[in-house]
């Protein structure tokens, strides 16, 4: 993979033009974009570098039990705060890779490097750098810019782009977690269909992202331990919802007892459908 710091700035910029698309589109991403050696000097921020990661772990996970305490009233155990912090670090991480390739067909490297969160917030700035795309791509002469041949190869490329980012988080956060490989590797999965479903509906296309995740995830693709596995949900006065059940647990259930996610194991069809089917405020 070319290194950051030697590339021009148009392949940049470009990446950087997709991101602000992607951010726009998507309110729930917390990301922001950085183009030096770090975040910008934001008054009362303490950025945690993940190239630094096990160092910051610790300061992490309590901030994350410090804002569901604030947000949620509830203490939780170690392992509750770590498994909802990498859940949303999965999934945002997910998103700013699988997003570019959804909407312009361009699949980011996201290294440690590159990357910081915010103990306080959880919010993340990310520094954009090398991609794969199409050779039928504008951005495909650009140094930078790893050209594939085709779609097939684009969707392996993506694989690869999460599986490598992700494992040494994975490392750093299996002992507070007190899970395995294969469960963390499913929450991995989740995320990472969860994010291109998101930015479906987002764009009011839900079916082709649908569709879209299940190419990229149609099993035995390891690391990822299982398919999309998206199905459709008979409702009430014939309408008909997409659904898929989670590999892994996120542990939400823990913090808000009453109410599971609406693709966790513990949540049946039933349920699926009467919260799918709720008049929106």
């Amino acid at each position: 993979m070319p290194d950051t710091r030697s590339i021009r700035p148009g392949a940049v910029d470009l990446l950087g033009g997709t991101y602000r698309r992607l951010t726009a589109r998507c309110p729930s991403l917390r990301a922001e974009l950085t183009t030096g050696q770090g975040p910008g000097d934001t008054p009362g921020r303490d950025w945690a570098a993940m190239a630094d990661l096990e160092h910051h772990r610790d300061r992490l996970i309590a901030g994350e039990a410090a804002r569901i305490l604030a947000g949620h009233d509830c203490a939780p155990r170690e392992h509750v705060a770590a498994s909802r912090l990498l859940h949303h670090y999965l999934w945002t991480v997910c998103l700013l890779v699988s997003g570019p390739w959804y909407l312009e067909r361009r699949v980011p490297r996201i290294r440690p490097e590159d990357l910081w969160i915010d103990p306080a917030d959880g919010g993340l700035a990310l520094r954009p750098g090398a991609f794969a795309c199409l050779p039928d791509d504008p951005a495909a002469g650009l140094p930078g810019a790893r050209v594939l041949a085709a779609e097939d190869e684009l969707r392996a490329e993506l694989r690869a782009a999460v599986a490598d980012h992700v494992t040494p988080v994975l490392a750093a956060f299996q002992g507070p977690l007190k899970r395995g490989p294969r469960a963390l590797w499913g929450m991995v999965t989740d995320d990472l269909v969860s994010g291109i479903w998101y930015l479906g509906r987002m764009l009011g296309e839900e079916e082709a992202a649908v569709a879209a995740a299940t190419a990229l995830l149609p099993g035995d693709t390891p690391p990822f331990p299982g398919a999309a596995a998206f199905r459709t949900l008979p409702g009430t006065e014939g309408r008909s919802h997409l659904t898929r059940t989670r590999l892994g647990c996120c542990l939400y259930y823990a913090v808000r007892p009453a109410e599971s996610c609406l693709t966790c194991p513990r949540t049946g069809d039933a349920e699926r459908v009467r919260r799918l089917e709720l008049p929106v405020p």
